[in-house]
């Protein structure tokens, strides 16, 4: 009742009107059950009608009043002023989920609201993605996408049930995951000249492993055969860990593996490093060499993770959202997690995460287009 004193005499007279509608409502049940006083009730409340009536229209109209009240207080509330729900397009305990976890605590601590990381797999993340993309566009879901997300799967399908450019907007580009090619302890190959002649050398192709079709450890491979020229069979598996394992137990020869989920089998001898394809040496593997030194400088390629909005999300709520996720992934405590995982820090702006973006669709798009790479 204070805040509705407050409120000033619009809202006693909404709050009136409602307790007088529900006492005449009260009244009229408990008349009803009384046969002696049926027909009075119904006579008195016949001659009322018009009046409980206009009380009923008044008790309406001020729910819709204090509803439309607290959603416009809601609207005009600095944001964020509420939680922010991260929809992850991968299963729980991958790199993109420890990525989104990581950041959200941090963001969470620094906006003061909760952040709920919902995942969301399946369709080559783009269950996340349409999700997310038929979201109400005020700042409050958001997505991780990577470049399977927002470069692949227009050039993979033929239909999307998303427009990664039309309905999904880039708020900023968190972090990279860099490939590796690495191959299992039974290969003889210790560089990349020698792991070349030694495909060549199987006219029949040479398998290799990767972390689904149309992922980015896939088409990372797929540049590596056509910069050679080499017969290499593609074998997709669900995931990067189930691949990783094959490769480290010999059943499969080689893959493409990002940093985050390859370091820990590198370091332990259980998989040779190679390559790593990247404009410079990674310093969590220092003694790796680049693809450049080994005379195939085209050979780059990462998986990228970034942020993403419905499409329609205004500039200003972008632009604040932004500022907080640089301010996170900036934070020395978190950018140490992150780099200690194998993720490579990014944190850029909106507008420099749309030109990468537009860049990586017009180089991978080519190369798929090539190979005539097609999952539909």
């Amino acid at each position: 009742m204070a805040g509705i004193l407050r409120g000033g005499p619009g809202p006693i007279r909404r709050y009136c009107a409602i307790t007088q509608c529900v006492y005449t409502l009260r009244k009229i049940k408990k008349s009803c059950f009384s046969p002696r006083h049926r027909r009075q009730t119904v006579r008195s409340y016949r001659s009322q009608f018009p009046r409980f009536a206009g009380l009923l229209a008044s008790a309406v109209l001020a729910s819709f009043c204090v509803g439309g009240a607290a959603r416009a207080a809601d609207a005009s509330a600095p944001y964020p002023n509420k939680p922010i729900r991260w929809v992850v397009p991968y299963a729980a305990g991958g790199g993109s989920d420890f990525l989104a976890r990581t950041v959200g605590q941090g963001l969470s601590a620094r906006i003061g609201q909760t952040v709920v990381v919902d995942n969301k797999p399946g369709g080559n993340t783009a269950i996340g993605a349409s999700e997310t993309a038929r979201s109400q566009p005020d700042g409050y879901t958001m997505v991780s996408a990577d470049n399977g997300t927002l470069v692949f799967n227009p050039a993979l399908y033929k239909t999307l049930s998303y427009d990664p450019v039309k309905d999904l907007a880039p708020v900023t580009l968190m972090g990279r995951f860099p490939m590796i090619l690495v191959v299992g302890p039974t290969v003889e190959a210790k560089t990349v000249a020698e792991f070349v002649a030694m495909a060549k050398a199987r006219p029949s192709g040479l398998d290799y492993g990767s972390a689904g079709a149309g992922s980015p450890h896939h088409l990372a491979m797929e540049l590596f055969k056509t910069e050679t020229g080499l017969n290499l069979v593609h074998v997709p598996y669900r995931g990067a860990a189930p691949a990783l394992a094959d490769v480290a137990g010999g059943q499969i020869p080689a893959m493409m593996v990002d940093l985050a989920a390859g370091a820990g089998f590198i370091k332990a001898g259980k998989v040779r490093a190679l390559a790593v394809a990247h404009g410079q040496r990674l310093p969590q593997l220092p003694d790796v060499p680049t693809f450049g030194e080994a005379g195939l400088p085209k050979v780059q390629a990462a998986a990228l993770v970034g942020v993403s909005v419905p499409g329609a999300t205004p500039p200003a709520v972008i632009a604040k959202l932004n500022q907080q996720l640089v301010a996170t992934l900036n934070d020395p405590a978190i950018r140490g997690k992150l780099v200690d995982f194998g993720i490579e820090p990014v944190a850029n702006s909106p507008q420099e995460y749309a030109a990468l973006l537009t860049a990586e669709r017009t180089r991978w798009n080519k190369l798929i287009a090539d190979l005539g790479i097609k999952l539909d």
